[in-house]
């Protein structure tokens, strides 16, 4: 993983885990719904106050890459349906950093810290064909159409993904 290593986010990656965030909602939404929609959406949801919040949820996983001077890539997942579905809310990292192996490191990581799942789900944006490929190239199949996005924006369908854990 060309020397990062996989450990648990704190509070003091946070402002760096923000920043991580807002470029890659840039470089991957801003063709999809414009810079300034995507601004406002990580000005809400990619704030430090709402990554803190994502720190203290019960059952989940807040995973950063480091090695020691930054961190390019972060992972969010949280343990639904008595523990037995992970739901892998983001993994994001950064365009410079992408293709080196470090969103697979993280995703194994993810998947291995929920022993008693057997189903890890992901939403993915049927427009964003690289996350789409990332997924499908890992063993998720396409489970179903959510027919929106998280943003309630019709126009751009997502799909849900899912893959069986061992």
């Amino acid at each position: 993983m060309n020397g990062f290593f996989v450990r648990t986010a704190g509070e003091r990656d946070l402002a760096e885990v923000s920043r991580l965030l807002a470029e890659t909602w840039h470089a991957t939404y801003d063709v999809l719904y414009g810079a300034d929609q995507v601004a406002t959406i990580t000005a809400s949801w990619h704030t430090v106050e709402a990554l803190r919040q994502r720190l203290a949820k019960p059952h989940s996983e807040f995973l950063v890459a480091d090695d020691g001077e930054r961190l390019p890539a972060m992972a969010f997942a949280a343990a639904a349906g008595e523990g037995r579905t992970v739901l892998l809310h983001q993994l994001y990292v950064l365009p410079a950093f992408q293709r080196l192996g470090i969103g697979s490191e993280l995703l194994g990581e993810v998947e291995g810290c929920f022993p008693t799942a057997d189903l890890i789900r992901v939403e993915v944006e049927e427009a964003n064909l690289k996350a789409l490929s990332f997924y499908t190239s890992r063993g998720f199949v396409t489970a179903a159409s959510t027919g929106v996005t998280a943003l309630d924006a019709p126009e751009r369908p997502a799909l849900l993904l899912e893959k069986r854990l061992a």
